[in-house]
């Protein structure tokens, strides 16, 4: 009589594992850094940026800054300075801001502006940690991603900023903060190109992301990207008759994906 093997069943594959949001959400902090330019009486005009990794037309790496126009508007020089972070051999960090050129001598700005909304674009030569940390171009939202994902109002977005230039701590890290989603519709972009997120915006907070990660609440059901999704940029706060409402106007995302393609249009200087 012949003893039949019955070959074991096979071990069934794991599913993919995400990076915890955690880790997500600390990629997109590692991306973002603070724009200062002080006045020489004490004070400063400060905004915030995040670093895209948007490579060349023929492919080469490139890092890209990404901010509100008005943050550069506002600040009148030449020189600006760019919030760097190091990290010490013992575990802490030390904030390192260089300088970072905005405007030709004869006042010609460096960066290239949207023609329709508020949002700027420039390369910039980064430190290899924070090139690295850059955010990939497809992590920007485009002009159907919204409709794709079923954002909607009442979505938990977050932020990172610094408002009235006040960072995490002494090493320069940006605050991160979180909303809701306060408008609709938020589609079509071209008639809606800016939507409301329920929450305070300060100066010092222009400029900054704001993103979906897997750890922010959505409706029941609805799908859910393999990645963060940059939303859009903050842009201003909205206010009546002088006061603030606490609510922040974001620009969609698809208009720094439109001012980088600018940017590759524009002959060389």
């Amino acid at each position: 009589m012949f003893a039949v093997q019955i070959p074991p069943e096979p071990s069934p594959v794991p599913a993919p594992v995400m990076a915890p949001s955690w880790d997500l959400t600390r990629g997109l902090i590692d991306a973002t850094v603070q724009l200062d330019q002080p006045d020489g009486n004490g004070r400063r005009t400060v905004g915030t940026g995040f670093l895209v990794e948007a490579p060349r037309p023929d492919g080469t790496p490139r890092t890209v800054l990404v901010t509100a126009a008005h943050v550069f508007e506002r600040m009148p020089g030449t020189e600006a300075r760019i919030g760097w972070r190091t990290a010490l051999p013992d575990g802490a960090w030390r904030f390192t801001p260089e300088p970072l050129r905005i405007r030709e001598a004869d006042l010609t700005p460096v960066w290239t502006r949207h023609p329709d909304r508020d949002i700027a674009v420039m390369e910039i030569v980064a430190p290899e940690t924070f090139a690295r940390a850059a955010i990939p171009l497809g992590w920007l939202a485009g002009s159907t991603d919204f409709d794709t994902w079923q954002v909607g109002p009442g979505d938990e977005l977050l932020s990172l900023g610094f408002p009235r230039g006040l960072s995490a701590n002494r090493a320069g890290f940006p605050i991160l903060r979180v909303g809701r989603i306060a408008s609709w519709p938020l589609t079509p972009i071209a008639a809606f190109p800016t939507f409301l997120l329920d929450f305070p915006v300060h100066a010092g907070d222009s400029g900054g992301p704001v993103f979906w990660t897997p750890s922010a609440r959505r409706l029941p059901d609805t799908p859910m990207p393999d990645h963060p999704f940059i939303a859009g940029v903050l842009v201003q706060t909205v206010e009546v008759d002088g006061q603030d409402l606490g609510i922040g106007v974001v620009a969609h995302a698809r208009y720094v994906l439109d001012a980088i393609a600018l940017m590759d249009a524009a002959p060389a200087p």
